[in-house]
């Protein structure tokens, strides 16, 4: 018989990633299996130990291996209080590469979604280069967007001037923010405090793309009457198909790493 997964969680991403694994030749089901499960899969970003995910915990056998991404401190715990084995599928480098690719989709549909202008012949301010602000900046210039990237490293600026890119050091940000009437952020710390927000014209709308905790003062934000939206796991939103199945394609390969065939 093929090995078993527990996918648990009901939503799009775990039932598309549990296709690759069937495909692949593994057997998936729901939370019932747990206590017959070789593999327990979590969905992504869980921040909470939900009444399923610890039922799932509870019944499973010892040494089922536990594959979750970026699990949150209390899922960890529960997960050490099982006494079972955790990997964090989303430390897969190429996942995090890849799943850049929903997000700045994700972003641009945002951005037409929000503002009144097109992406042809608009400016645009992208905050940080790395595998998402890189994704968002090259599609935003695709479509004909004018795309100024300010980043802390200069390897990162080489890189985006490389793209075709108007580059400037992060510390440019006060001359730069004056002109700016969209600015995406992909920098997980505060980059945008409020001193640096009320130097944003009227009517400017700042997307936050970073994780947690995220990089824009957002009380400050709603006081000054900026329009700025925290833009969370947009690849779950708006392409759980694609997302799911990204995630089931590197838990396979974790499992090949380990030696592990269906």
């Amino acid at each position: 018989m093929p090995k078993l997964f527990c996918a648990a969680g009901r939503d799009a991403r775990q039932q598309a990633a549990a296709q690759v694994l069937r495909r692949a030749g593994y057997a998936a089901a729901g939370p019932e299996c747990a206590s017959r499960a070789d593999y327990l899969l979590l969905p992504m970003s869980q921040q909470r130990v939900s009444d399923e995910i610890a039922r799932v915990l509870q019944a499973a056998r010892p040494g089922t291996l536990v594959l979750a991404g970026r699990p949150g401190p209390p899922v960890r715990a529960a997960v050490r209080q099982a006494n079972l084995p955790l990997v964090d599928y989303f430390a897969r480098p190429e996942l995090e590469m890849l799943n850049a690719v929903p997000t700045a989709e994700a972003c641009l549909a945002l951005l037409l979604q929000l503002r009144r202008r097109t992406i042809w012949e608009s400016d645009f301010l992208v905050l940080g280069y790395g595998r998402v602000g890189r994704a968002v900046a090259d599609r935003l210039a695709l479509l004909g967007g004018r795309v100024t990237v300010a980043a802390r490293r200069a390897e990162a600026r080489a890189a985006a001037r490389c793209a075709g890119h108007r580059t400037e050091p992060l510390a440019a940000l006060p001359g730069l923010l004056p002109g700016a009437s969209a600015v995406i952020n992909t920098i997980p710390a505060l980059v945008l405090p409020r001193a640096l927000l009320q130097q944003l014209p009227p009517g400017a709308l700042v997307v936050d793309l970073a994780s947690e905790p995220g990089g824009v003062d957002f009380t400050a934000a709603q006081a000054l009457g900026v329009q700025a939206v925290q833009a969370l796991a947009l690849p779950g939103r708006c392409a759980p198909y694609t997302a799911g199945e990204l995630i089931g394609q590197a838990v396979l390969a974790i499992l090949a790493d380990r030696g592990e065939q269906p």
